[in-house]
């Protein structure tokens, strides 16, 4: 026999984890039980009566059974009491008042009861009461040592107010008060729910609604406010926020539920706001098997890779399995930077770097004839409004002649679809930027519909820290100690997460049947300056006392406000799904003229000036500039 293992062919070390796990709980609470009846026995009886204590010898065995039986009936040797919580008591009332249910019945069925009625019921609330005591000893030890150590050392450095009494805000209460109290103090909460008001929760009251949070944060002393809300609107948010603004606490928000649950080191997961929680936007699912359907085997060419959109739409379409992926860019470093990206994930899918300028048509169509591309997802483009408007010949170029190359060769060579990535700044376009966005839509869904591809275009606002947004700017610009500089403080924009924007293109693209323009759902408006005093919050920083904010005039070929469709030529039709509607034009212009004026537009910045470029250009987008002769008008 080895030494690990007993007489009887068990080893012991599941020996003693039977022992711990049930033998050692059923005999303290066998002992407990005996403890409660002769506890009952000193209450009925100023003097015990001689014939009950040595009944009581005798019977008290049976007696402990019965509990110990019916706490094993319950479960209550399954449970891990040291996590539970208070619903888990409801376990212990009915194994307990089962028992004594039957010990009444038992103990009424004698002649000469061996225990007074009375004293089974009071032994059964005792024995509740121990066996409650016992298996909640850590919390209560735990409750202690927190009064403890607030006596011995004090408040926390950091006093909380929580922004929500619900469950979020309730179990935040609680760790800040069982895991940081010596970080923590949790002052109060707020919550509009006036049915909460002055009402306590973990010994913590709710002070008053949202309208109160200044004065609170002032007459409390208040260092910090948690925002514990995860069923808000984006206006109640960024209202709350607003408000929050106007006090010198730092802001921070608590993390979806589950994340904070599952912290397994027993640190909190609170988090600083992040520019994507001010937009407010939760991030609406898409038809993964559509998506999944759409991708799975088929050779995706993304051009513009190595961008914020096309960077990240590659990682999401290499999600659903292509048999290849190319990535195409100009830009070799940050082609380079994804390919070892897309060579970690853990699918493994096939992929190859395309060094290439999308106006090099000729080695374009040799990957097309030799990778016959199914997916054609264009995201190559300028996009920088104030820099186009001082090379307008380079916008035509890539904005259009690339667009119309790419489009020829994919209905040449017969791929499934061609996705144009566009911009809401290609409605009504003020920008040589837009102008050239908005050819490209005419010459992608003005496309043949005679061949096997499906041309589409999507058209979205702003996308939160990509190259393109404002958000990086105002960032450096704080690092630098400022000032952050803002065209207008009437100057509003559309705003999306990366993620959101990424995932919907794909899933506009399993709507598309041709010819189509989607326009992705990009909510409320929001103040570019609105947003660089709320970064500058989350900095920790004060606007106008440690970061000034400047403004500069709007930059050439920069609206106010953007739209999402032409209001006189153009309206939206829902889809399949809720944050993509299709765009119904009244007219299309005829291919030939439009071909024959974009040709004309390359050749001149191929030739001529940038005034000739950018007169032609919103000639043919209906914008005539000033001393520019009449011209027929395509868009």
């Amino acid at each position: 026999m080895s030494a690990g293992v007993a007489n009887n062919g068990i080893p012991q070390r599941d020996m003693l984890f039977i022992f711990r796990r049930y033998a050692l709980p059923i005999l303290t609470d066998a002992v407990l039980v005996g403890a409660a009846y002769i506890a009952a026995l000193f209450l009925r009886f100023d003097s015990i009566p001689q014939e009950y204590l040595q009944t009581l010898r005798v019977f008290m065995l049976p007696i402990a059974a019965v509990y110990c039986l019916t706490n094993v009936a319950f479960g209550l040797y399954e449970r891990l009491w040291r996590y539970a919580s208070s619903t888990e008591a409801t376990g212990i009332l009915g194994a307990v008042g089962l028992a004594g249910l039957l010990l009444l019945v038992s103990d009424a069925l004698f002649t000469i009861r061996p225990v007074p009625l009375s004293v089974v019921i009071m032994g059964s609330i005792f024995a509740a009461g121990f066996f409650a005591a016992t298996r909640y000893r850590w919390r209560l030890v735990t409750g202690f040592l927190w009064r403890l150590r607030r006596i011995r050392q004090g408040a926390g450095g950091n006093r909380v107010l929580i922004i929500g009494a619900g469950e979020a805000g309730q179990l935040m209460a609680w760790r800040l008060k069982n895991w940081a109290a010596q970080m923590y103090e949790v002052v109060g909460f707020v919550d509009d729910d006036p049915q909460k008001l002055g009402m306590q929760v973990h010994g913590v009251k709710v002070l008053g609604n949202r309208s109160r949070i200044k004065d609170i944060v002032d007459s409390g002393n208040v260092n910090t406010i948690v925002i514990a809300m995860h069923r808000v609107s984006g206006a109640d948010f960024r209202e709350i926020l607003s408000m929050c603004e106007e006090t010198s606490a730092k802001i921070q928000i608590e993390p979806e539920i589950l994340e904070t649950v599952n912290g397994q080191d027993g640190q909190l997961r609170l988090r600083d706001i992040t520019v994507e929680d001010l937009v407010g936007r939760k991030a609406v699912p898409v038809d993964a098997q559509a998506c999944q359907r759409l991708v799975t085997g088929k050779t995706v060419l993304v051009t513009g890779a190595a961008g914020s959109i096309g960077s990240e739409l590659s990682r999401q379409v290499a999600h659903y399995n292509p048999r290849m992926l190319l990535l195409l860019d100009n830009n070799e470093s940050g082609l380079y930077d994804l390919g070892l990206e897309i060579g970690l994930l853990p699918n493994k899918v096939p992929f190859r770097l395309l060094v290439r300028d999308i106006l090099q048509e000729n080695r374009l169509e040799d990957i097309f004839k030799e990778q016959q591309p199914d997916l054609i997802f264009h995201c190559a483009a300028y996009k920088h409004v104030p820099l186009m408007e001082e090379h307008a010949d380079a916008a035509v170029l890539v904005n259009v002649e690339g667009t119309r190359i790419l489009c020829d060769l994919a209905y040449k060579y017969q791929a499934e679809r061609f996705v144009l990535i566009s911009t809401d700044k290609a409605v009504e376009p003020e920008s040589v930027m837009g102008a050239t966005k908005r050819v490209g839509e005419m010459i992608t869904v003005t496309m043949p519909r005679d061949g096997a591809t499906r041309f589409a275009a999507v058209r979205f606002g702003n996308v939160l820290n990509s190259r393109g947004s404002v958000v990086p700017t105002f960032v450096k610009q704080i690092e630098r100690g400022g000032p952050v500089t803002v065209t207008h403080p009437e100057m509003t924009r559309y705003f999306m997460g990366l993620l959101e924007a990424v995932s919907l293109i794909i899933q506009a693209a399993c709507f598309t049947k041709g010819g189509d323009i989607f326009v992705l759902d990009m909510g409320e408006t929001i103040r570019i300056v609105d947003l660089a005093r709320r970064i500058i919050r989350l900095r920790g920083l004060r606007v106008g006392e440690d970061i000034q904010i400047r403004y500069t005039g709007p930059r050439p070929g920069e609206k106010m406000s953007e739209s999402l469709v032409a209001s006189h030529r153009e309206t939206m039709a829902p889809t399949a799904h809720p944050s993509i509607r299709e765009v119904r034009a009244n007219d299309y212009p005829s291919r030939t003229a439009l071909l024959q004026e974009a040709r004309a537009l390359v050749e001149t910045a191929r030739t001529d000036g940038q005034r000739a470029v950018i007169e032609r250009l919103m000639r043919l987008v209906g914008k005539p500039t000033a001393d520019t002769a009449s011209t027929v008008r395509i868009s």
